[in-house]
């Protein structure tokens, strides 16, 4: 007997091509990340966003929220009103993801002054390099 099913590879984000790295390119920006965090705790308007997150232009805070939109992490409220009110929210989807990346933020935060000094002692290294030369091994 004859069967149509199709068997479906589970993702795997190392494989080109996986879809899975879609989906990658959207919670691992920066942006994406900090918008996420933010709206954690409760549902903001456009205004309360930007000023929340400071150095974020208007053009990538409408990108952002409407990638979030359109990949189901957020959702987005009008309200009848005047003038009219927009609130945008995590979908439970989002909440989900959003405690992986407030862990994410929180760690980047406690451990800052390690990774400056861990990038000021390579780039020690790498002008010490620079200056003493070409060595015997190296193109």
């Amino acid at each position: 007997m004859e069967t149509n099913e199709v068997i479906a590879t589970p993702p795997n984000a190392y494989l080109r091509g996986c879809a899975s790295r879609t989906v990658l390119d959207v919670i691992a920006n920066k942006w994406t990340h900090l918008v996420m965090c933010a709206l954690r705790d409760r549902p903001m308007r456009f205004g309360e966003l930007t000023r929340r997150l400071g150095g974020v232009t208007q053009k990538m805070l409408t990108q952002t929220l409407r990638a979030l939109e359109r990949d189901g992490l957020a959702t987005r409220t009008l309200y009848p009103t005047i003038p009219p009110r927009v609130d945008y929210e995590l979908t439970d989807l989002g909440r989900n993801v959003a405690g992986l990346l407030d862990a994410v933020l929180v760690w980047s935060e406690q451990h800052t002054a390690e990774i400056i000094a861990a990038r000021q002692r390579y780039d020690d290294r790498a002008a010490a390099e620079r200056a003493a030369g070409p060595t015997p091994h190296s193109p």
